[in-house]
C-alpha cells in the first residue's frame, strides 16, 4: 500500500489562471490547499514558477505507424507525455483499451474518444473501425459509451478516383451521427485537412475539429459563430510536405493541395483566432510522431499569433476547464508542473520542467 502524498510548500509565482497569480501553495494529501496546515512535521519546499499540469487534447496512446501496440509500449507514451509536462491527455482516437492506465497514480490523466471511426478504404489501416453511412450512427454510439465523453470520426481523407481529400460521409449522415452523440452525452470531433469537410461538419453541428488546416474565411465565420473548437496540431502539419511527396506522382492534385495547406497553415490559424475560433494545444503523438511534444506546440501558436499567455492558456488553464478538468483548485488534485523562469515572458521554458508533481507526488525533482 503506497504511503501518503508528502506535504509540499510550493513558494514563488503560483500562475492559477491568466489574470491569477499567487505566491504559494500548500499539498495537503495529494490535493492543493490555500491554506497553512496547523501541524505538519515534514515539509518539502518547491520553489518556482507554478502552471497546472499541461494539456494534450490530440495524442494516441498505445497507438503507432502499424496500428495498436502492447500493454509496455502503451506505457511509455503515457511516461513520455508526463515527463514533458502533459499531465491530462485527450486521446483522439486509439484500437487498445487504455483504461488500466486509470489505476496508475504515476500517469496522467486520461480523456479517451474511443477507436477512430473512418469510411472504408479511407484511413491509414488499422488505425480504424472501418465502415458505410448507413453504419455510422450505430458505431458513434458504441464508441461514445466506450469512451469519456468524445467520439473520434475522421472526415476526409484522399479519393482516389478523385485524386485529392475528399469529405467521407454525406451530410444528412453526419447530422443523424452527431446527434446521436449528444444524444449519448458525447461531444464529437473529427480529422479534417481540406476545405470542404468543415463546412459539412459545421452544419451537422459538431463540437471541434482536429487540424482544421482548411479553414477559409466562410467556415471560420461559422466555427466563430458556433463556438467550434480546433486543435490545430501544427507539429504535426510540418509533416504536410513529406505527405506531399509521398503521393503527387500518383496524385498531383493531392499533392499541390497539401502543399498549398503547409504554406498558409500559419495566416490560417491566425484568422481563426482573430475570429474568436477557440483554439487549444494537441501534438497528434502517436501513429506518426513520438509523445513528448506539447511545449514545442506551445510555441507554434505564438508562431500563428497567439500572445504568449493565450497559447499558455490553450494548454492550462482554458483547455482544462473545456475538457471538463480541474486546474489549481482548493481541495483538487495536485497536479502541476514547475519551471525555473517565467512561461509568460518565454514559453521557450515549457520544455525544461524542474519538477512535476501529479497526485500531490514529485514524478520528477
Amino acid at each position: 500500500m503506497a504511503s501518503d502524498p508528502p506535504v509540499l510548500h510550493v513558494t514563488g509565482r503560483v500562475l492559477v489562471g491568466p489574470d491569477d497569480v499567487r505566491d504559494e501553495l500548500w499539498v495537503l494529501g495529494g490535493r492543493i490547499s490555500w491554506s497553512s496546515p496547523t501541524n505538519a512535521d515534514d515539509v518539502e519546499t518547491v520553489q518556482g514558477f507554478v502552471l497546472p499540469g499541461l494539456v494534450d487534447a490530440h495524442c494516441h496512446v498505445g497507438l503507432e505507424a502499424t496500428g495498436g501496440v502492447d500493454k509496455e509500449t502503451t506505457e511509455q507514451h503515457a511516461l513520455r507525455e508526463r515527463e514533458a509536462g502533459a499531465l491530462l491527455l485527450r486521446d483522439a482516437g486509439s484500437p487498445v483499451d487504455t483504461h488500466w492506465i486509470d489505476d496508475r497514480e504515476d500517469l496522467p490523466r486520461i480523456v479517451r474518444a474511443g477507436r477512430h471511426i473512418a469510411r472504408t478504404k479511407r484511413y491509414l489501416r488499422n488505425f480504424a473501425h472501418e465502415i458505410e453511412p448507413e453504419d455510422l450512427v450505430a458505431y458513434v454510439r458504441q464508441e461514445a459509451r466506450r469512451g469519456d465523453g468524445w467520439v473520434k470520426l475522421v472526415g476526409d481523407w484522399i479519393d482516389r478516383d478523385r485524386g485529392d481529400l475528399s469529405p467521407c460521409w454525406p451530410r444528412e449522415a453526419l447530422q443523424d451521427a452527431i446527434d446521436a452523440a449528444h444524444e449519448e452525452g458525447a461531444r464529437v470531433t473529427a480529422h479534417c485537412f481540406g476545405e470542404e469537410s468543415l463546412l459539412d461538419f459545421a452544419a451537422a453541428g459538431t463540437d471541434c475539429i482536429e487540424h482544421a488546416s482548411g479553414l477559409l474565411p466562410d467556415s471560420i465565420d461559422l466555427f466563430a459563430q458556433q463556438g467550434i473548437s480546433i486543435v490545430p496540431t501544427l507539429v504535426n502539419i510540418e509533416n504536410f510536405p513529406k505527405f506531399a511527396e509521398a503521393g503527387e506522382a500518383k496524385f498531383p492534385a493531392y499533392g499541390a493541395h497539401m502543399r498549398d495547406l503547409y504554406d498558409r497553415r500559419f495566416d490560417t490559424i491566425a484568422a481563426a483566432h482573430e475570429a474568436g475560433v477557440p483554439i487549444w494545444v494537441g501534438t497528434d503523438a502517436g501513429g506518426q510522431l513520438p509523445h513528448g511534444l506539447v511545449a514545442s506546440e506551445v510555441a507554434e501558436l505564438t508562431r500563428a499569433g497567439m500572445t504568449n499567455v493565450e497559447a499558455l492558456n490553450a494548454a492550462t488553464w482554458g483547455a482544462r476547464d473545456w475538457l471538463g478538468r480541474p486546474g489549481l483548485d482548493e481541495g483538487e488534485s495536485a497536479d502541476f508542473v514547475v519551471y525555473a523562469a517565467d512561461p509568460r515572458d518565454d514559453v521557450g521554458v515549457l520544455k525544461d520542467p524542474q519538477r512535476i508533481v501529479l497526485r500531490g507526488r514529485q514524478v520528477r525533482s
